[in-house]
């Protein structure tokens, strides 16, 4: 098995998270109103709004698809930062 590195982890994340952003507008344009529903559960699944608690592996994908909502998406340089920060905790 090949070994894949922090960047290419970080792009495939990326790319999961633009594809569930396509869904995401889709329901938007069937339903109004879906996507700020779908903020407020996205922030509890990243547990952003819990300030006392340290960003884990499992809150990173809900992470990148949080950076998916805003005007410039998600930074790749950013996202392989903060996954070698979470992956080096895991050490």
């Amino acid at each position: 098995m090949a070994n894949i590195s922090s960047q290419q982890l970080a792009e495939l994340l990326i790319g999961v998270a633009r594809a569930q952003q396509a869904i995401v507008e889709a329901m938007e344009s069937q339903r109004a109103g879906f996507k700020g529903n779908l903020a407020a559960a996205l922030q509890t699944a990243a547990r952003n709004r819990n300030p006392g608690h340290a960003p884990t592996l499992m809150d990173f994908p809900a992470r990148v698809l949080l950076a998916h909502q805003g005007r410039a998406g998600p930074d790749v340089e950013q996202i392989t930062r903060d996954l070698e920060t979470l992956l080096g905790q895991q050490s």
